[in-house]
Parts: C-alpha cells; sequence; structure tokens
C-alpha cells in the first residue's frame, strides 16, 4: 500500500495556521507583559493650559489599559468652558491633558452674565460688561430663561447676534469701531450700538473713555452678509460725519440714514 503524501497546498494552509497561532502566542504574550508590568503604570499626570485639576486616580493605571476618548469627555463634563479635553500618553508612565478653552465672542446678559462662543455655546464667566472686551447681547431674558453652563443653544434670536458678530469681523475698516452691544427685541428689530470714538484700536487694546459716541443701526434678520457690507460701505462713506448720525437703518430695501440735526 503506497503512503499518500501531503500536497503542497495542504503543506502552505498548515504552516500558515501554525504561523498564525505562534503570531497569536507572542502578540497575547507580548499585550500581557505590558498591561501587567509595573514599568507602565502611571506615576505622573501633567495638565497644560488655563485650567488647575488634578487626576489622581489615573495613578497607579496601566498606561495602555487608559480609555483617552472616554476620559477626554468625561473630564470635559467638568469644564464647560472647555472646547475639548485632549490626553496623551508618554510613554512609560506619563499622562498629559490639555484643556483648549472655548473662545468667547460675546456676553449674554440673562439672569446672570454669561460667555458664549462662536458655536451658540453658553458658559459660565466671571466678567462683566465693564472689565470684558466683547460686545454684550441683550434681549434674550425671556428666550432663555434657564441656562446649562456648556450646552449649544441655538435659538434664532442669539444665531442672529452671533451672525452679526462673526460677519463685522470679516470687514477691516469695521475693525476700528468696536460693537459696544446688540439688542434683540425681535428678529426683525436689533439694534447694534457700535462706539465710533474707539479711534484705530482693536477689542484686545481700546481702553473705555469716560463717555462714549455710539452709534446706533437697526438690522433685521435675513440676507446678513449683504447688510453688513452696506453698512461698511455707509460707515466708510461717513466715516468724517459718524458723530451726527442718529442712526443707520437697514431693515428696508433701501438703507435709511437719519442725522441728529434731520427734522
Amino acid at each position: 500500500m503506497k503512503r499518500q503524501r501531503v500536497s503542497l497546498p495542504s503543506r502552505l494552509l498548515i504552516y500558515t495556521l501554525i504561523l498564525a497561532l505562534a503570531a497569536v502566542f507572542i502578540f497575547g504574550y507580548i499585550r500581557r507583559l505590558l498591561v501587567t508590568s509595573d514599568y507602565f503604570r502611571v506615576k505622573e499626570v501633567t495638565s497644560v493650559g488655563e485650567v488647575e485639576a488634578e487626576f489622581p486616580y489615573f495613578k497607579g493605571k496601566n498606561i495602555f489599559l487608559l480609555d483617552l476618548p472616554y476620559e477626554s469627555a468625561y473630564i470635559a463634563k467638568f469644564c464647560p468652558d472647555c472646547l475639548r479635553v485632549r490626553l496623551a500618553r508618554v510613554l512609560p508612565d506619563k499622562v498629559f491633558v490639555r484643556f483648549i478653552k472655548r473662545k468667547t465672542i460675546a456676553l449674554v446678559e440673562l439672569y446672570r452674565y454669561f460667555a458664549v462662543d462662536e458655536n451658540a455655546v453658553l458658559y459660565d464667566t466671571p466678567l462683566t460688561p465693564q472689565d470684558c472686551k466683547v460686545p454684550l447681547i441683550t434681549g434674550l431674558k425671556q428666550k432663555l430663561p434657564q441656562v446649562k453652563p456648556g450646552r449649544e443653544y441655538k435659538i434664532k434670536e442669539l444665531t442672529l447676534s452671533l451672525d452679526i458678530i462673526q460677519e463685522m469681523g470679516k470687514f477691516s475698516n469695521l475693525k476700528s469701531y468696536p460693537i459696544q452691544k446688540i439688542d434683540t427685541l425681535g428678529l426683525n428689530d436689533v439694534t447694534i450700538f457700535i462706539i465710533i470714538d474707539a479711534g484705530s484700536s482693536l477689542y484686545s487694546d481700546w481702553q473705555m473713555p469716560q463717555k462714549q459716541k455710539i452709534l446706533e443701526v437697526r438690522i433685521s434678520q435675513g440676507n446678513i452678509i449683504e447688510k453688513i457690507a452696506v453698512m461698511s460701505g455707509l460707515i466708510n462713506q461717513e466715516k468724517g460725519n459718524l458723530g451726527n448720525i442718529k442712526y443707520i437703518d437697514l431693515r428696508f430695501k433701501e438703507p435709511v440714514i437719519k442725522f441728529k440735526d434731520a427734522k
């Protein structure tokens, strides 16, 4: 009786299975070594950013077993004014926690003052209009009677105010005229109070004078990009005479300029 030889494809399959089993064994051994070794236990946690925080519960844990996305989301819950929290491993035994703060683009006057970023997220702030260099948004107390810090509030009146602030920031000539306040009585009744005696200063360095000269610009929802462009052109056109303007009204088809001495 002839002995049956194993064919070449069968040999390759056997060798492949042996190598795969060996690889799984080696991988499992290395993983076990990494997750049980004291060499890879967290000994130091360093915070980077404006937030002072300690994370003692990280210490002693294996650095490879930390679920960084979960931990980042968990920490962010306790930091509403943070845009995101990033964690990074630094082998063999360090963890870096970086806090990225939200950029405040305005204060919102409700039952107390809240900061707001470009995404309409409201969060706590110790600042007041007197010591803050960003616009104040008013008229939203009834729309937002209660606020949970760190939550996004996409109400139309707030979104409209933020759109106005961001669009005005795109025009170089308007940077010389900071927004003092945006009063939102309704979507079709918004008044922008612009400081016209701030010289060429920006929000970062202008000093609040004793008595400011204010230009009122009345605006409504819809076509905000075009309306801000018209406002920019009118302010540039009348820049030597802004003190004599009572208000500019952009709520109608044609812009209206009301002068103080007009009857």
